[in-house]
């Protein structure tokens, strides 16, 4: 990890060592009084239980005298239940201050179940008089049991006063530390803010004048920085930038005088190859005349020398284009019978060739002069070596987003270590008569035109053939 990394790490530990703190100490006083207000809100809640409990068995008491079913008789036996247990959650609330009055309350409860029961005893034996005696002293003791509960809740008001006023207090205290703390830690986090950001920008601040000294040409100032971290790093680095740049201006001034000297030499070199050239025999004027020879050629009566004249003619026309530009499908299949023409007058009988051609892609792309180059190294390296010749297949099958074409020979094959020469563009030495294009030009060409490596394959048995494979994109990337 780099320094700057570290220090940005420390400043965030240090904030988050912070804040947890803070949210922690806030959390156990907040859950404190949270558990303190819940106490003394379930000793509430427990008495206030019981008289609920005494007034609901009075209710069911009084349904069960009017309607003595068994629906009844259940519903004030859970009544009967509900206040069994608020009598054992009273328990819980004894202290110094209530033990007195909590013995006689919990003894008060303990007298209205009795009631309770004697006055159901009474019910099964038919005996309304001491039935309604009872009924009447169950509700007094449960209008008995509802004003003492009054009276214990306002002893235990007067006994936990003191309480909600410190709690008061404290949340008063708890609110004032909460403001001390935040502007504490705004001012410590300000400051290591501040030293941290100067740390930074002072040193980028000495590189950026530094810059601006360069930028005005002045090479010699030396740049440093007195830290001990990435952007020191840097600033060697740009010393030793202003080093380089300072020691090329020497070189490019003195390369300058060589580049003055070199010119005049190549304007001497240039008026020498101007002269060569003019010994030269201009191909525009070659084709004007072969188009001449034919012509003539044609009007003597000999149509085949004729034809032949109009295929060198169209050949030289079409090598006579830029070769870096593209051209359609339909254009180099033309070419390419104009130069088997060619060969076929050469080779008479010897030579065949076999096309099975899909028009209907014959609009797509391709660069100009690939085809040529390949059919006639079949016919170099595999009809020519042949005492009895050979046979060429040229095969255009459409697909459904590229067109394969396949240009197969029945020679002697190539071995691995020229196939990968070929796919690696490495210059291959050309045998017989050439028109100049190699084959590791053609697969150059091909990679460039359409962004790709997988556009060409070569397929070759020794003494069997040779097949090449050109995979082109309908669209180019």
């Amino acid at each position: 990890m780099n320094r700057i990394q570290k220090k940005i790490w420390m400043l965030t530990t240090v904030v988050v060592v912070i804040m947890s703190a803070i949210w922690i100490t806030l959390t156990y006083y907040n859950n404190k009084t949270q558990n303190q207000y819940n106490d003394i809100l379930q000793r509430y809640l427990s008495m206030n239980e019981v008289t609920n409990s005494s007034q609901q068995i009075i209710t069911d008491l009084n349904n069960y005298m009017l309607n003595p079913s068994e629906e009844n008789l259940e519903q004030l036996d859970l009544s009967k239940e509900k206040i069994q247990k608020a009598k054992y959650n009273v328990f819980d609330l004894r202290n110094e201050e209530n033990d007195f009055a909590l013995t006689n309350y919990i003894n008060l409860i303990d007298s209205f179940i009795e009631t309770t029961n004697r006055l159901l005893m009474f019910h099964s034996e038919q005996e309304k008089e001491a039935l309604a005696k009872e009924f009447t002293e169950a509700t007094r003791i449960s209008n008995y049991i509802s004003e003492m509960t009054l009276t214990l809740l306002d002893t235990e008001l007067k006994t936990y006063d003191r309480f909600y006023r410190s709690i008061i207090e404290q949340s008063v205290e708890l609110k004032e530390l909460g403001i001390w703390l935040l502007l504490l830690i705004t001012f410590l986090l300000l400051t290591l803010t501040y030293g941290f950001s100067l740390s930074i920008t002072k040193p980028v601040l000495k590189l950026t004048q530094a810059a601006n000294e360069l930028s005005r040409g002045r090479f010699d100032l030396q740049i440093k920085v007195e830290t001990n971290d990435e952007i020191a790093f840097l600033a060697k680095t740009f010393d030793r930038m202003r080093i380089n740049i300072n020691n090329l201006i020497s070189e490019i001034t003195h390369k300058a005088q060589l580049e003055h000297e070199l010119q005049q030499s190549k304007i001497l070199l240039q008026e020498s190859q101007f002269r060569s050239l003019q010994s030269q025999i201009n191909p525009h004027f070659l084709f004007n005349t072969l188009n001449t020879l034919s012509k003539k050629a044609y009007m003597e009566g000999s149509e085949e020398t004729s034809d032949l004249l109009v295929s060198i003619a169209g050949l030289l026309r079409y090598n006579l284009k830029q070769i870096d530009r593209s051209v359609t499908l339909n254009e180099e299949v033309e070419v390419l019978r104009q130069y088997m023409d060619i060969q076929k007058a050469r080779f008479t009988e010897n030579l065949q060739l076999y096309m099975e051609i899909d028009e209907s892609c014959l609009y797509v792309p391709i660069p100009a002069l690939t085809l040529q180059p390949i059919i006639e190294n079949a016919v170099i390296h595999a009809i020519e070596p042949k005492e009895n010749g050979g046979i060429i297949w040229v095969r255009i099958i459409d697909g459904s987003e590229r067109v394969t074409i396949e240009i197969e020979d029945d020679g002697m094959g190539m071995n691995e270590e020229k196939i990968e020469q070929i796919l690696k563009e490495g210059i291959v030495s050309t045998e017989g008569h050439s028109t100049g294009i190699g084959f590791s030009n053609v697969v150059k060409r091909l990679r460039l035109f359409y962004g790709s490596e997988d556009v060409i394959d070569i397929k070759s048995t020794i003494g069997y053939g040779t097949k090449v494979i050109l995979k082109i994109q309908k669209v180019r990337s």
